[in-house]
């Protein structure tokens, strides 16, 4: 079993050498489409609508990103990948950029050789049991049958959870979100584990979501952020500053609906750098001057995309929490634009 994971990493990183070699800007530019990895469905962050098109918050930064390289936030093609087909996907060169609540670790940035570009959403592990089963804490699971997604480091940190706390479960494995819903509500699993976000946007979904509890312990930390290849660092530049132009927008004030206002000119150089109206930073990343302002204006600003998508006032009800501006107290905090 440990060889087994052990080639697969190896595979994944000579796949991602293999891929790298080719500048992707180039690539993008020539296709005149972006090649975006999403999940296969998690409303709030990527699911297509009625009409097969693509909504959500890791959407917004997949149509940010073409934007900014090609100015057109539709010229993207989604890609839907599982939790075991995304890195295999990213490291081909099937996709360009894998924007699919994706969690920032150790071995993903330095043995898979990704990059990870920021974070867009700092998250953690939770739980969701039916009210039924009358249970009030994680610590209660001894014995449970629990629904977890293969691939994950959901599925390491649930093994170190309950051995941590000296408990016994048995894994009802599933490869994607919607199987694991099916699987939850046809009693296959007593909980199913996965980001809390998801845990919100899964719940939204079901036809009785009071009748189901999202249990309070959070059991790891999930910095979810884009990704890219490791080696071609134009690229992941360009990946990187599109996500921190799109926090820096809501921190400076700059909307979707003020933009052309704002990018005629202000008094506040870093706003007018962002938007290209002084300095060449467009021009640093082989970019338009207005590269940033296509992307905030492709959806809004970081804060405009997640009340949109997955803010208090939608279904999934999600409260800023960790995800404020740092000046909110919160830890989202863009390096400055100069």
């Amino acid at each position: 079993m440990k060889k087994t994971a052990i080639f697969g990493a190896l595979t994944v990183a000579g796949l991602a050498a293999g891929a790298a070699s080719a500048a992707t800007l180039d690539d993008v530019k020539a296709r005149g489409t972006l090649n975006c990895g999403v999940t296969t469905g998690l409303v709030g962050f990527a699911a297509p609508d009625a009409n097969g098109e693509w909504k959500g918050f890791d959407v917004g930064v997949c149509r940010a990103v073409a934007a900014a390289v090609l100015g057109d936030p539709s010229a993207v093609e989604f890609v839907p990948t599982t939790g075991k087909t995304r890195f295999t996907a990213l490291a081909s060169g099937e996709i360009d950029l894998l924007a699919r609540n994706t969690t920032w670790t150790f071995t993903r940035d330095v043995d898979l050789k990704f990059e990870f570009v920021g974070i867009n959403y700092y998250d953690g592990q939770g739980f969701i049991v039916p009210k039924a089963l009358g249970v009030s804490s994680a610590k209660e699971l001894d014995g449970a049958t629990i629904c977890i997604q293969t691939g994950t480091t959901t599925e390491l940190n649930l093994a170190d959870y309950f051995r941590k706390n000296n408990m016994n479960y048995e894994p009802v494995p599933i490869e994607t979100n919607a199987e694991g819903q099916q699987q939850y509500l046809a009693g296959a699993c007593d909980a199913y584990t996965t980001d809390a976000s998801g845990l919100a946007a899964t719940r939204a979904a079901f036809e009785n979501p009071q009748d189901h509890v999202v249990l309070p312990e959070i059991i790891s930390k999930e910095p979810l952020g884009p990704l890219v290849r490791h080696g071609d660092n134009d690229w992941g530049d360009i990946a990187r500053w599109t996500l921190n132009a799109l926090i820096a927008a809501e921190e400076y004030g700059v909307t979707s609906a003020n933009i052309e206002e704002m990018a005629a000119g202000t008094d506040n150089p870093e706003i007018n750098r962002l938007l290209g109206t002084e300095g060449n930073l467009g021009e640093m990343l082989g970019l338009s001057a207005d590269w940033a302002k296509m992307a905030i204006a492709a959806g809004g600003n970081y804060g405009e995309l997640f009340e949109k998508n997955i803010g208090e006032n939608t279904p999934i009800g999600l409260s800023r929490g960790l995800n404020a501006q740092w000046t909110d107290g919160g830890l989202l905090y863009s390096p400055p634009f100069r």
